[in-house]
């Protein structure tokens, strides 16, 4: 028993001397981000003048912690596992940028929602969140300078595309900076003095109401759906009422102590939500990227096909194609096209010219990195 008690002890203490190391080395690596940010904004007054604010420094770069989290991936030899590893570092990152300019980040709210969720995923805790009513409060906000950046769904895997995303990039100015997979655990909640005895209606986002649809028509087939503005106004509506039932996530529980009636409810295993990260400014190419563009073309046979043609030509993965209806022109589409690669590329730069001269529009919506998390 001495023995190991005297073994629990020395790993005890070479844990305390790793923490030590960790914890000496990550205020060393804050320490030489601060160094960063001082540099940049020497390089920015060299070039703009002393007077510029210091709101027009670019301090985060959606590319460079692309790469960072791309390595750290890449070089995990466990037995943590690679993606925790690099949800580790996305905070130690997230802190350190803090220390340079805390961002502000718009998202679709209110808080409690996957949105939410997704904003951590991509920005860490040390950003400064702004919930939104809607999608096109959170495009206003980062194009009045409000916000940093913002995050807003744009497709789910068994619901498809958000429109309301899509249609906002028509007359944004704003850039895709970056996207965020999220996989999507949907429960059903309610307050703690609730009951299933109790409940009367079911509420949740349209989304989230399609997306466990057989599962409640199966244990609550008698029951109102009601679909509100966002799964945390459900949550927040049965927090206020022991008759509502919400559907949402983990952040919902938490946030508005909230308990499970059901876990997992989801009626797809691999349910899963992408969101972009808008944003003003464009983004150098990390290594791995796609890009997003809006293209109109005249009504006539063949026309989808000349537009497609040159990807296929030049061997360019597409990875989403949708259609909307012009804003100008009735019974008049707009195709928003996703594809590998980044604008700047040789072969893209070949493909956006061929596109430009048979489109009646073509407007790209940036390059972006890859989702790494």
């Amino acid at each position: 028993m001495a023995e190991s008690g005297d073994e629990l002890a020395q790993l005890r203490q070479q844990i305390d001397d790793i923490d030590q190391q960790i914890q000496v080395l990550i205020n060393q690596r804050a320490r030489c981000a601060q160094s960063v940010a001082d540099a940049k904004l020497r390089e920015f007054q060299a070039r703009n003048g002393d007077s510029q604010s210091l709101d027009q420094v670019m301090f985060y770069r959606p590319e460079r912690e692309a790469q960072v989290l791309s390595r750290v991936i890449e070089r995990n030899t466990g037995p943590l596992d690679a993606k925790e590893m690099a949800h580790i570092f996305r905070e130690i990152m997230s802190a350190c940028l803090a220390l340079e300019k805390p961002m502000q980040v718009a998202y679709l709210g209110p808080e409690g929602t996957f949105t939410q969720a997704a904003a951590i995923k991509q920005f860490g805790h040390a950003v400064i969140d702004q919930p939104q009513a809607t999608i096109a409060m959170v495009f206003a906000k980062v194009e009045s300078g409000d916000a940093n950046y913002g995050v807003v769904p744009v497709e789910n895997s068994t619901e498809g595309m958000v429109t309301h995303t899509l249609d906002n990039f028509i007359e944004s100015p704003l850039k895709i900076c970056g996207e965020v997979e999220l996989p999507i655990h949907i429960h059903l909640l309610a307050n703690k003095n609730s009951c299933a005895s109790k409940i009367t209606k079911i509420c949740a986002h349209q989304q989230a109401l399609a997306q466990c649809r057989a599962w409640l028509d199966s244990h609550w087939p008698n029951i109102e759906k009601v679909a509100v503005s966002s799964n945390g106004e459900a949550a927040r509506l049965a927090s206020q009422s022991d008759e509502v039932a919400a559907v949402a996530g983990d952040m919902a529980v938490d946030l508005y102590d909230l308990e499970k009636l059901a876990e997992n409810i989801q009626d797809f295993s691999n349910n899963t939500t992408r969101f972009l990260i808008v944003g003003r400014e464009e983004v150098s190419a990390s290594g791995r990227d796609k890009t997003s563009i809006i293209v109109s073309t005249h009504n006539k046979p063949g026309a989808l096909f000349n537009l497609l043609e040159p990807f296929h030509r030049e061997g360019v993965m597409l990875t989403r194609i949708d259609t909307r209806p012009s804003r100008t022109d009735t019974w008049s589409y707009v195709f928003f096209i996703e594809f590998e690669g980044h604008q700047q590329d040789k072969k893209i730069k070949k493909i956006l010219l061929e596109l430009e001269e048979q489109s009646i529009l073509l407007k790209p919506l940036g390059s972006y990195p890859c989702a790494v998390l």
